[in-house]
């Protein structure tokens, strides 16, 4: 009789690729491709499997996509690997065609419109596909997407939309809606400091 033990039945049973399994699901979410809040207690393999394919049909991670679709439950180690890599290229990847949608359950247009620099008028043009988004536009809607993404393990969407507007240590008092300045850039130390401070969220509880 060949008894298996869970780890090899369940891929998810490793704990670095249940971590990066979770890291796929919860940006694949905050971007707009999967719908409904991802309950990690209740995450299957099959279902992380699901998200995968549904990613790679929107044109992000394709080749570590079909290395996680060929990989076996003892692949345990390639399976972290491209599942890192499939969150990676997600978070580099901007999706406005998703991503407008998912941010507006958040936000509503003034307020999106204050955080972005653009005019509400804008906003609805460019969430109803009217016009195209432009690049830097598209940037700063993606990493407003990341942060939101961040934070929904640790508030609800009235909770993200307050953590936006009040003061942070971390920040030297100020909100991150003070920090995100007409203008701004991800890449831009502020910016940056607002989502290393959402990041730290993730594992920690709200507090």
């Amino acid at each position: 009789m060949n008894i298996r033990s869970k780890s090899d039945m369940d891929p998810l049973a490793d704990a670095g690729v249940a971590q990066a399994a979770a890291d796929v699901v919860r940006t694949a979410h905050a971007v707009g491709l999967t719908a409904g809040v991802p309950d990690f207690t209740a995450l299957t393999y099959p279902a992380v499997k699901r998200v995968v394919l549904r990613v790679r049909e929107a044109g992000v991670g394709a080749r570590a996509a079909a290395d996680v679709a060929r990989a076996g439950p003892g692949d345990a180690g390639l399976l972290a690997g491209r599942l890192r890599e499939i969150a990676a290229s997600l978070e580099e990847s901007p999706m406005p065609a998703t991503e407008w949608g998912r941010v507006l359950e958040i936000f509503d247009r003034d307020r999106l419109s204050a955080l972005m620099g653009i005019s509400p008028a804008s906003v609805l043009r460019y969430a109803r596909s009217e016009r195209r988004t432009p690049d830097e536009v598209a940037a700063r809607l993606h990493f407003l997407a990341l942060v939101a993404g961040d934070l929904a393990g640790a508030y609800n969407e009235l909770g993200i939309r307050r953590w936006f507007e009040r003061g942070r240590t971390a920040l030297d008092g100020r909100s991150p809606a003070q920090v995100l300045r007409r203008g701004w850039k991800p890449e831009d130390a502020g910016p940056r400091s607002v989502r290393e401070l959402a990041r730290s969220l993730v594992a920690s509880p709200a507090t």
